[in-house]
């Protein structure tokens, strides 16, 4: 027996093969175990706590980490054991590197994404923007992991990559230098999903332009005007602006001014700030704030009226802004008070001796 493990085959003794063999099935079979012990004691954790997470790595798991990856680590320690020719001891050590550099990419991608997803339905509710900026997050997220486990493999399979990632360097500045207009956008369309100033749906106005938010994309957003037309907006140039966004207001302060003519009596004067409150308070969407004699204007008594509306709807503001006038003006005709216009009177004086026509020359 000892004679025939000693035994020489393709530069290896029997026993050197038996050596492997065993440690190939130590390998795989400890593996699974360990992993069925981790799975059970998750599975338990998953049943007494209220988080997800638990249940994220019971999938990462059962996905990622199989008989393939415990098949390609038993073999890679067991043929340490044994000499191969450097060729096929190269061929081993790609397989492994490449095969678990894949699985370490897929499971850090799954978990920055969850992560990711995590952190949005964190801050609020699921919204179309939110839905669009995280798939493209995803695609960054992805193609930097992808690109970074690439430089990875190239790395370790002995290709210098120093004059590749030179020349990347200087490529990416060159490509920085022509393209800082798009990157500016790219990186001001975070800053909207970050900050959240607006979010699809919202009615904004920015500078003189005003209208519905469509689609917030990566270089522009687009918006559709009051006039039916889209506009085009550079992301940048958002992030830049005093935007004024009308679907978050709660309230809508209205200010109008009433002109009277000058003739009208002190004591109807005096009752006008209270003849508006009664018509303002007299509507349910409608908060009354004050009514005042503000000035003496060029040919009225001014008065300054401000109340809130109980809604952002601009519909709804102009309905109750109507009704306001409408009853403003009955009121006003039945109390006998003129609203004041502009106009001009003409005084004439007569001055003594100089009366009648003027002596015509013969």
């Amino acid at each position: 027996m000892p004679d025939l493990l000693t035994t020489t085959v393709f530069g290896n003794t029997l026993r050197d093969y038996l050596v492997a063999v065993i440690i190939f099935c130590v390998v795989v079979l400890g593996l699974g175990l360990v992993k069925v012990a981790v799975l059970h004691r998750l599975n338990e954790l998953a049943k007494r706590t209220p988080t997800d997470f638990d249940d994220f790595l019971m999938g990462l798991l059962s996905r990622h980490v199989g008989p393939v990856l415990y098949i390609l680590l038993a073999v890679y320690l067991s043929s340490s054991m044994l000499t191969f020719p450097e060729k096929v001891q190269t061929v081993i050590r790609w397989v492994v590197i490449i095969s678990f550099t894949i699985k370490a990419i897929q499971v850090l991608q799954a978990l920055l994404i969850f992560m990711l997803m995590r952190w949005t339905l964190g801050q609020q509710k699921t919204s179309p923007m939110t839905a669009a900026m995280v798939r493209n997050m995803t695609v960054v997220i992805r193609m930097a992991l992808w690109a970074g486990g690439a430089l990875f493999i190239l790395d370790n399979l002995g290709i210098n990559i120093t004059a590749f990632i030179a020349g990347l360097g200087i490529g990416g500045v060159a490509i920085a230098l022509a393209s800082q207009a798009i990157l500016g956008d790219a990186f001001s369309s975070f800053a909207i999903f970050m900050d959240r100033p607006f979010e699809v749906g919202d009615f904004i106005v920015v500078g003189d332009f005003m209208g519905e938010v469509e689609h917030i994309g990566f270089k522009t957003t687009r918006i559709r005007s009051l006039g039916g037309e889209q506009l085009i907006f550079p992301n940048s140039d958002l992030t830049t602006s005093r935007i004024r966004n009308y679907k978050r207001m709660q309230e809508r302060r209205v200010v109008f001014k009433l002109g009277i003519i000058y003739e009208t009596p002190y004591e109807k004067v005096e009752r006008i700030p209270h003849l508006v409150r009664e018509i303002i308070s007299g509507h349910e969407t409608a908060r009354f704030d004050r009514a005042h004699f503000a000035s003496y204007g060029d040919f009225a008594l001014v008065f300054e009226v401000v109340y809130y509306v109980r809604s952002a709807d601009y519909n709804q503001y102009m309905d109750l802004q109507q009704s306001i006038n409408l009853k403003i003006m009955r009121t006003f005709q039945e109390q006998g008070i003129e609203f004041a216009y502009p106009t001009q009177r003409a005084y004439t004086t007569h001055v003594p001796g100089h009366g009648g026509s003027p002596a015509v020359p013969d």
